[in-house]
């Protein structure tokens, strides 16, 4: 049976037909749902993609993560579901507590537009799972706010946990450790600053991004992904809505 997926459009979006248009491509089936709702309609997974939500007001994601929405993609993260926020949807996933840590200004302060290389560390999360680790992948960026950043602690949680699913070869934007994406302790919600729905054909520059949308794919059709290295603690920690932000 095809996966069906929402993805989730918050005003200021740009990048939910992007996201679409790669989903149903790679063999997925994908519908648009506005922010306000709070139903998902029953869709297998969910993306929140990438562009400006609000403006970008207070802080990037800030205002999103209390989108009536958001009540049921908390519910989805709790029971097991497949969550993939990218670019500003990392941001948002942040700031609501479903993933740790927190996304800042660029080193430098300049917006980033560019195709990076990445390495795959772990195949345990819902978006790696086609993947093997060590691969190299070319990906575009596109941010400003785009910097990871964590407390000592939760670094260590997230080495010791597998849950650093991308690094930067060439770190561009000094993400703390390399870090270009992070899942959740079960893996199951996966956070990432770089685009790969933007890179799913060879005619768009790269075709790496492909193997992260097919396993995102997979993952929302029931494929499970190889359970991370050390035992994970069970995902009802997950908050039970947009609850506080979680980060330095």
């Amino acid at each position: 049976m095809t996966a069906r997926i929402g993805v989730v459009v918050f005003p200021g979006s740009n990048c939910e037909h992007d996201a679409v248009e790669a989903l149903c491509a790679l063999g997925g089936s994908a519908e648009l749902l506005w922010h306000d709702e709070a139903s998902l309609r029953g869709v297998d997974g969910v993306v929140l993609p990438g562009g400006f939500a609000h403006g970008d007001y207070l802080r990037t994601g800030a205002i999103a993560r209390f989108s009536p929405v958001m009540e049921a993609v908390a519910e989805l993260a709790r029971a097991g579901g497949p969550v993939l926020g990218i670019c500003n949807g990392f941001q948002i996933l942040t700031e609501a507590g479903l993933l740790p840590g927190a996304l800042q200004k660029n080193r430098g302060l300049k917006f980033l537009c560019a195709t990076v290389e990445l390495r795959v560390e772990t195949t345990a999360s819902a978006l790696t799972s086609l993947t093997a680790a060590g691969d190299s992948l070319r990906v575009p960026i596109n941010h400003f706010e785009g910097a990871y950043t964590c407390d000592p602690a939760t670094l260590e949680e997230l080495r010791a946990g597998d849950r650093v699913v991308l690094r930067y070869v060439d770190n561009p934007n000094g993400s703390l450790d390399d870090i270009a994406g992070i899942c959740s302790p079960a893996g199951n919600v996966v956070g990432l600053m770089p685009h790969p729905e933007r890179a799913w054909d060879r005619l768009l520059g790269s075709g790496d991004g492909a193997v992260l949308v097919r396993s995102f794919i997979a993952a929302c059709a029931g494929e499970r992904w190889p359970a991370p290295h050390p035992a994970a603690p069970a995902d009802p920690s997950l908050p039970a809505s947009s609850g506080a932000r979680s980060g330095p």
